[in-house]
């Protein structure tokens, strides 16, 4: 009798203002190494001036829409969006169950703000922690501790996301760092004007 594997989940919330090439590569690549990789915009309590979640929501979608993942696992689940991690956790366990296995992804930036998260512990009791460095963001190793003194059990990606960010293109409007369907949405929606 064939024992039933337990489903690894990779969630990867994201203030994508606008959504870049980068969030692209890094979605492929978890789609690479997970069963499922559920992906929604969120709004960042820690930023203001967001763009609105519906317009990111959409932009997402374009993204995910244009990569090619051989095992087409990768879904914007927008319904997962909450300021609280926690509670999203929550909503992702009535989808896929208590017994998957959830990794929260995040960029390299934010582990300095990781211990100011919602109920923290009980979030990292819960599930694994997988880091995605960034280019102009090194791991910074005491947040780095005091995440797993918090009870986080951390992984580094041993994949680095490209050199581009929503920041610069919000600043410098370089389509380059964005996917053409994302560039089409924002002229279309008149965005970042």
């Amino acid at each position: 009798m064939a024992q039933n594997k337990m489903k690894r989940i990779a969630l990867f919330g994201t203030s994508a203002d606008p959504p870049t090439a980068g969030h692209q590569k890094i979605l492929k690549w978890l789609s690479e190494g997970y069963d499922w990789v559920a992906v929604w915009a969120a709004d960042n309590p820690f930023k203001s001036q967001q763009t609105p979640l519906p317009h990111r929501a959409a932009m997402l979608q374009l993204l995910i829409t244009d990569i090619d993942a051989p095992k087409q696992n990768i879904t914007l689940e927008q319904d997962l969006s909450s300021w609280r991690t926690l509670e999203t956790l929550e909503k992702a366990k009535v989808y896929w169950g208590d017994d998957a296995e959830y990794t929260l992804v995040i960029g390299s930036d934010l582990l300095h703000q990781l211990p100011r998260w919602y109920n923290v512990k009980d979030l990292l009791k819960q599930v694994q922690l997988l880091v995605i460095p960034r280019p102009g963001y090194v791991i910074d190793y005491p947040s780095l501790e005091g995440v797993k003194q918090l009870g986080g059990k951390i992984a580094i990606a041993s994949l680095t996301g490209l050199d581009v960010s929503s920041t610069a293109f919000r600043e410098q409007k370089d389509p380059e760092t964005l996917t053409p369907h994302v560039v089409a949405y924002i002229h279309q929606q008149h965005l970042y004007v």
